[in-house]
């Protein structure tokens, strides 16, 4: 399953020259579905991130009720994310050792408790805003391992064939629950406050966790689990330093998770701070976001591929945009800015998502999708508080913009350094009478250069 050291690290241009692209046959949009131990697997999820969903927008809200800063905002993300970047690496040294389906049954319970905590403390009237901090800390602990297992997991439920089908499924399963969760979320705030959203997100782990145990075990795809030994973390990470087309994808998500993708911070200060229109505009950015990303995830189940140039390509539009979105003057162009903002950033995540895991030996997988999330999630606790200071300091439009920046930036710089390393230089010409930019290898640039 592995490329191997050797394998092209770039864009290509054209089917057979990108490994990523090498599917048996288009599957079609709900492919995976007809599998029953995934479809258990779905339908839990859409509850348990319908509750998510409905916590993080209740959970942002409180603590900028509380403390009217949006640097506290940040530092509450950033704590959340902050155990997925001390631990995830040993994280994801755990899963390969074990079996998912228990290991999974041990996460999701605790998250369930660490939410009911946090519903019993609001509801009561005693909650502070470190307890706050201590809960979004206590679920990040709990996602170290929870991550990288149910990542890994799913291909233990469908199998190498329908793998790119079932991440971005799993992605619109996630954007599916950000159109309800925000719209609830803000509803709930508004007509009985926070804590019932953080007690209904406690509650809906029963969905997946019931999902778990009705699964059969005997169709579940045989994975080798790693042996206990020593220096298997570092053994990841040499797998992945290897492989170009591993390690440069995981440095630009790093790039964008810790400064592109703080939208935590970056909404709820437009909605109070330059549009004063509270936690409802708070929540139709995000319902309008998860629009697009669910659009997003759709048609990466339709593509069936998970081509770098279309990852580079996608992360370089969602840079642009952000910084579009945090020019535009009224509310109602910048909400519609967040449909495509959200189908661009979801293309980078199941891009992204898709083209390490097939990359990747079933063996090596949970510790190089715990270095992908450790990365990608876990620049948050650095991106965060910075994105968060920027905001206080200089204005949301400036904060939003400067995330923007990098993100494209990265993308920019990423893609001609995957080029490089793949021989491939720029081609620009005309198809059919349109436009056509692509990377090609350098010894068919002039073959397929355009006549004169």
């Amino acid at each position: 399953m592995s490329t191997g050291p050797g394998a092209p690290s770039a864009p290509a241009p054209d089917h057979h020259d990108d490994p990523l692209s090498r599917t048996p046959r288009k599957p079609s949009m709900f492919a995976s579905l007809k599998v029953r131990n995934y479809r258990l697997f779905f339908m839990g999820q859409v509850v348990s991130n319908i509750g998510t969903w409905m916590q993080r927008i209740a959970q942002d809200w409180l603590v900028l009720s509380l403390t009217g800063s949006s640097a506290a905002v940040g530092i509450t993300t950033a704590l959340q994310f902050l155990p997925m970047l001390l631990f995830g690496l040993y994280g994801g040294v755990l899963v390969d050792r074990l079996r998912k389906r228990p290991t999974l049954l041990v996460t999701q319970s605790a998250m369930a408790l660490t939410a009911l905590f946090l519903a019993v403390l609001t509801l009561t009237g005693h909650v502070q805003v470190w307890h706050v901090y201590v809960a979004a800390f206590a679920m990040g602990l709990a996602t170290v391992v929870d991550n990288p297992a149910r990542q890994s997991f799913v291909s233990e439920l469908v199998g190498r064939d329908q793998l790119q089908n079932a991440v971005s499924l799993n992605s619109a399963n996630f954007q599916s629950a950000r159109l309800v969760g925000p719209a609830v979320a803000g509803l709930m705030i508004t007509g009985v406050g926070t804590g019932w959203a953080f007690l209904f997100n406690g509650l809906s782990f029963v969905a997946p966790l019931t999902g778990l145990l009705l699964m059969r075990s005997r169709e579940l795809h045989a994975v080798e689990r790693a042996p206990r030994g020593k220096g298997q973390l570092r053994e990841g990470l040499h797998y992945v330093a290897g492989r170009p087309e591993l390690i440069w994808t995981i440095v630009l998500v790093g790039f964008i998770g810790t400064f592109g993708f703080n939208f935590p911070v970056f909404l709820s200060a437009f909605a109070d701070d330059v549009f004063h229109a509270g936690a409802g505009a708070y929540s139709l950015f995000n319902t309008l976001m998860a629009v697009g990303s669910l659009a997003g995830a759709l048609l990466a189940a339709r593509r069936g591929t998970a081509r770098l140039r279309v990852l580079i390509a996608a992360a370089l539009a969602f840079g642009v945009l952000e910084i579009v979105a945090a020019t535009v003057p009224g509310l109602w162009v910048f909400a519609l800015l967040m449909v495509p903002i959200g189908v661009f950033s979801m293309t980078v995540n199941v891009t992204a998502n898709t083209s390490i895991q097939m990359s990747t030996d079933p063996a090596m997988r949970g510790r190089v999708m715990a270095l992908y999330m450790m990365v990608f999630l876990g620049g948050s606790p650095v991106g965060a508080p910075i994105v968060g200071w920027v905001t206080d300091t200089y204005g949301a439009r400036v904060g939003f913009a400067a995330g923007g920046a990098i993100a494209a930036l990265a993308a920019a710089v990423i893609g001609l350094v995957l080029a490089r390393v793949g021989n491939l230089r720029l081609s620009v010409g005309w198809h059919h009478g349109h436009p056509k930019v692509r990377f090609v290898p350098r010894e068919r640039r002039e073959e397929l250069a355009p006549a004169a």
